[in-house]
């Protein structure tokens, strides 16, 4: 099967992750999951578990909170498949507490585009997941509305690179790109 990119959108709880591990188990045996969350806190420590037992035991997991391409090419193996989940928590680990706009952006622009020149340098089918936090009201505070707009843009970038584009609501997956 040739190498291609598919990038999974939706909000929360709306069954990207679930979509994406069925695509992987599709498209190769060897599968290299990504995890970019930390367990900073007892909830996302559980959430971490949970996700982990969801995963087949035959993939290997790599936990890269930043500078995913580097780290990728370093653990890819033989990995037919690299699942990344997710751009979301990627982004905020990116933010950190940082406020100023360029520096943030220009942080967030680096790493996108590193992964793109990751994904298309190495002979592997990339799945990214990532939350569409787009489509709500405006946020009330200039830090969630700096988030909101750096992964509106890490979204763009990687959509644009992707072949297939797929939006997931209520488990339901709509491709949006093909």
């Amino acid at each position: 099967m040739a190498k291609k990119c598919v990038f999974i959108l939706g909000g929360a709880r709306s069954g990207k992750s679930n979509f994406a591990q069925e695509l992987a188990r599709k498209l190769g045996d060897k599968v290299l999951f990504v995890a970019t969350g930390q367990a900073l806190d007892e909830e996302m420590k559980a959430r971490i578990e949970q996700h982990q037992k969801d995963r087949p035991k035959s993939w290997r997991t790599v936990e890269i909170p930043s500078d995913l391409s580097s780290q990728i090419e370093k653990h890819i193996g033989t990995a037919q498949v690299v699942l990344i989940d997710c751009l979301t928590l990627l982004v905020s680990n990116l933010l950190g507490d940082d406020s100023d706009y360029p520096r943030a952006e220009s942080k967030v622009i680096a790493e996108i585009n590193g992964l793109i020149a990751c994904m298309d340098k190495l002979d592997a089918s990339f799945i990214v997941v990532s939350n569409e936090v787009g489509l709500g009201i405006v946020p009330e505070n200039m830090t969630a509305r700096l988030y909101r707009d750096l992964l509106g843009k890490a979204n763009q970038l990687l959509a644009q690179h992707a072949n297939e584009v797929y939006l997931m609501m209520a488990g339901i997956p709509t491709k949006i790109k093909n």
